[in-house]
């Protein structure tokens, strides 16, 4: 791999940032995260390839092809965290750092979002902290990714 690059996976629903429930998830648009997000990791001499999708198996698949060219991946799974032991195992298998991000705080919710299944896998999760979690989340991995 010649440039390192991170993989940045956002869920389902995540397209309708910045007009969706602004109360729960704000006013920021995924693109502008995304932007951050690529700011950031420039930073620290780090790419990002992003993918959202709807559909689990499309970020199954964006996660596979990460073990060839990405050193670590930054996931918002969404409700995906809730219900998909199949993303949780994706991630397990590509043996990248990964690093969880929640807009909300997922424990302040209905209990049913309470727990993560990717988060077993995650070296660290960030939730409520907004936006901000995932600059947090390219900080960490450009640190963990520099030892």
């Amino acid at each position: 791999m010649t440039e390192r690059r991170l993989l940045l996976v956002n869920g389902p629903n995540l397209n309708l940032l910045g007009t969706r429930q602004p109360e729960v998830y704000g006013s920021t648009t995924l693109a502008e995260i995304e932007a951050r997000v690529s700011a950031v990791a420039a930073e620290h001499g780090l790419a990002v390839r992003a993918v959202q999708s709807n559909h689990e198996g499309v970020l199954i698949d964006a996660i596979h092809a990460a073990r060839t060219d990405c050193a670590a991946i930054v996931i918002n799974p969404a409700a995906y965290s809730h219900t998909s032991v199949a993303i949780a195992d994706a991630l397990r298998s590509v043996g990248l750092p990964v690093a969880e991000v929640h807009l909300s705080n997922i424990h302040a919710r209905e209990e049913f979002r309470h727990h993560s299944y990717v988060s077993a896998v995650a070296e660290m999760v960030v939730a409520g902290a907004g936006p901000l979690g995932y600059e947090l989340a390219v900080r960490y991995l450009a640190d963990r990714l520099s030892r």
